[in-house]
């Protein structure tokens, strides 16, 4: 596949010499961030200075990540890009949700006057954003996302323009579906181990109750789910309550509902 048609110099935020391909740079973008919300950010820098080489003005980059029963991630190269895109979201509707939807390009060549999304497109013109290209990438299923570039002069991406931050689009989205699949895998170890503490504390809780009470620890456990329901807290916050009472040796005879 050909690579887009501009010197993807690295731009400050991403250290790779400039005899590296810009699929290479994308996967050590992917190496050096900590979490899927850092991949973007630097994605989105790296992105909006490769476009802005490419239309010979400062364009800003916004890239939306949205996972199944997950809230969306926004992230942008500057403050303003992520503005951008968040106005978007509480808008419920624009370029980038509609790339999102329908897996299209969706250009925008001047906000001014664009009727599709006229609200939203009349917001981000007074913010000094002419034109806008919002292009999907291509995830696993259950998660889409789309590059979102807006420039600061109507008509800014010529359809050339357009083809390339397609192709670009096509190797971006490489890199994302590793770092989501990366964060996936991250989030289910946390879930595992938060799962496994709070089995932990509720065990250790029961045991405290068992020896007060005198009962079975699944009468124990039914004293705690009482206990959190009577107080209107969750079973591992109150089972953390008791347990570290007893571990300060609080003079506490008996643990009640």
């Amino acid at each position: 596949m050909d690579e887009m048609n501009v010197d993807f110099a690295a731009p400050d935020a991403v250290s790779a010499p400039d005899d590296v391909s810009v699929p290479e740079q994308l996967q050590d973008l992917v190496i050096d961030s900590e979490d899927v919300g850092g991949f973007l950010h630097e994605l989105a820098v790296f992105s909006a200075s490769a476009v802005s080489q490419a239309v010979g003005m400062d364009v800003l980059c916004g890239i939306t990540l949205s996972r199944r029963r997950r809230t969306a991630t926004v992230a942008g190269s500057t403050h303003e890009a992520r503005l951008i895109d968040e106005v978007q979201q509480a808008y419920g509707d624009g370029p980038c949700l509609e790339a999102m939807r329908s897996h299209g390009t969706q250009h925008v060549p001047d906000t001014s006057i664009e009727e599709r999304w006229s609200e939203y497109c009349t917001v981000i013109a007074e913010r000094g954003h002419l034109s806008a290209l919002c292009v999907p990438l291509e995830l696993d299923e259950g998660a889409t996302a789309a590059l979102n570039f807006f420039a600061p002069q109507a008509h800014a991406f010529d359809e050339s323009t357009i083809r390339n931050c397609e192709l670009y689009a096509s190797q971006a989205e490489r890199s994302l579906r590793l770092a989501v699949r990366i964060g996936v895998k991250q989030q289910h170890a946390d879930d595992l181990q938060e799962a496994m503490q709070t089995r932990t504390v509720i065990d250790l809780a029961s045991g405290i109750i068992m020896g007060q009470n005198r009962c079975t620890q699944e009468e124990a456990f039914q004293i705690l789910k009482k206990a959190s329901s009577t107080r209107n807290q969750k079973l591992r916050d109150v089972a953390e309550s008791l347990v570290k009472t007893v571990a300060k040796q609080a003079p506490v005879a008996h643990f009640e509902a």
